[in-house]
């Protein structure tokens, strides 16, 4: 008896790694925005515009900071590790 199987992966929809305001962590994988998924995501819609990525990553990275310090103003971000976390990664050559 032959039986074909399905491989669901194919037709499932991947949900898109997105950030979970005001938290910034990731809707699917619950880690910190913008996850691994997501850099790879953003590379590969920006692959022709890494300028325009910039400008992008600098705008939630604000968004962000902003969200954050909200959230625990006595302990605000830290500004290096923000940095780092949206905007270091796109400036680094890619793989």
């Amino acid at each position: 008896m032959c039986r074909t199987a399905r491989d669901d992966r194919a037709t499932t929809p991947r949900r898109p790694h997105l950030p979970l305001r005001p938290l910034w962590l990731c809707r699917v994988c619950a880690g910190p925005w913008p996850c691994p998924v997501a850099r790879l995501g953003l590379r590969r819609e920006y692959a022709h515009d890494r300028i325009a990525l910039s400008i992008y990553l600098c705008t939630v990275l604000h968004d962000a900071a902003a969200d954050l310090y909200r959230l625990n103003p006595h302990d605000g971000p830290d500004p290096a590790a923000l940095y780092v976390r949206f905007l270091g990664w796109a400036a680094l050559p890619e793989p």
